[in-house]
């Protein structure tokens, strides 16, 4: 005689999910970050992806002149601003990807959320994340690579102190505009800062809170990594952090797009449609064309090689120990 299963007492949440509506979020992609750097950058439109910086000779004074009284007679010299006969000149880069999809899909499964423009948003955030990284580490144009040597310097005592903060500041000290840190190296600062007890006074922008020193924002990006990871496993590790001035006008650092991009959608950032193949594979060919000038050495000071694994302990009384 067969084993008769107990009859169920109440409706199992298995059973009862198959009738129920399940409410979906679109995809997550973890990776993401703010991206505050190109929002804090100012940028310029390009008509043919060059941008030629000229620049006077270097010199005490560009021109001679002379300071002479009423009764002075002495001769005034004469002469002209001379000008640098190789200046750089930025070429934009590109930074690309293509995206395919099967129309059957995309036909079948795009309710309730669209497929292709869920693919075409995932494939544009990961190229923007690319970009950011570029305009803090690429060879060519990047800010950490082409500051000038003379305006690097070392922390004092190995951990980023307020003493440090300052050194940068005296580098770029014509309107500077933010410093640029990873999150560790914000934090390693902010416990120096409460070690000395000047906690930091933070400032809104975008809609969040940053800290700030001497009025200036420190704008946290993973993209400045530590010991080369954007996240570091452990505790210690090295870093670098920067201070950059902003703007055309301030002769700072300069944010450069393509202007009137066929198919453009955001500042320099094309999707195209490629077409349908055989097999019914719709491909999507995106670009971000960008680069970053420097106009002035003392645009860009970075302080080098900070050590982001400093602790302390504190007394009953709030001192370190």
């Amino acid at each position: 005689m067969a084993e008769q299963k107990p009859t169920p007492s109440a409706l199992a949440p298995e059973a009862a999910y198959q009738l129920a509506n399940v409410t979906k979020t679109d995809a997550q992609f973890q990776s993401l970050t703010p991206r505050f750097l190109p929002r804090f950058l100012d940028w310029k439109a390009l008509e043919t992806g060059i941008y030629r910086l000229n620049k006077v000779k270097e010199g005490e004074t560009p021109l001679d002149a002379l300071c002479r009284g009423a009764a002075d007679n002495s001769t005034v010299p004469e002469g002209f601003v001379d000008y640098e006969t190789q200046p750089r000149e930025y070429r934009l880069n590109s930074i690309s990807t293509v995206v395919n999809i099967d129309t059957r899909v995309a036909d079948l499964y795009s309710s309730p959320y669209d497929q292709v423009q869920e693919q075409i948003r995932l494939a544009v955030e990961s190229l923007k994340e690319r970009q950011e990284s570029q305009l803090v580490n690429s060879d060519d144009y990047g800010l950490l690579k082409n500051a000038a040597d003379s305006q690097r310097i070392k922390p004092v005592g190995g951990t980023p102190t307020p003493d440090d903060f300052d050194e940068l500041i005296s580098k770029v000290w014509k309107e500077p505009s933010f410093f640029l840190a990873h999150p560790r190296a914000i934090a390693a600062f902010g416990r120096e800062c409460t070690r000395r007890g000047v906690p930091p006074a933070t400032v809104s922008f975008y809609g969040t809170n940053f800290l700030t020193w001497r009025g200036i924002p420190i704008v946290p990006t993973d993209k400045l990594f530590v010991d080369g990871q954007k996240v570091p496993k452990g505790k210690a590790g090295k870093t670098n952090v920067l201070l950059v001035r902003t703007g055309e006008t301030k002769r700072g650092v300069l944010g450069l797009h393509q202007a009137n991009l066929p198919g453009g959608t955001t500042r320099g950032l094309a999707v195209r449609f490629m077409g349908v193949d055989k097999q019914g594979i719709a491909s999507y060919f995106l670009s971000v064309y960008c680069s970053l000038a420097i106009l002035a050495d003392d645009a860009v000071a970075v302080l080098e090689n900070v050590d982001v694994g400093s602790y302390y302990k504190y007394d009953k009384t709030g001192n370190a120990v």
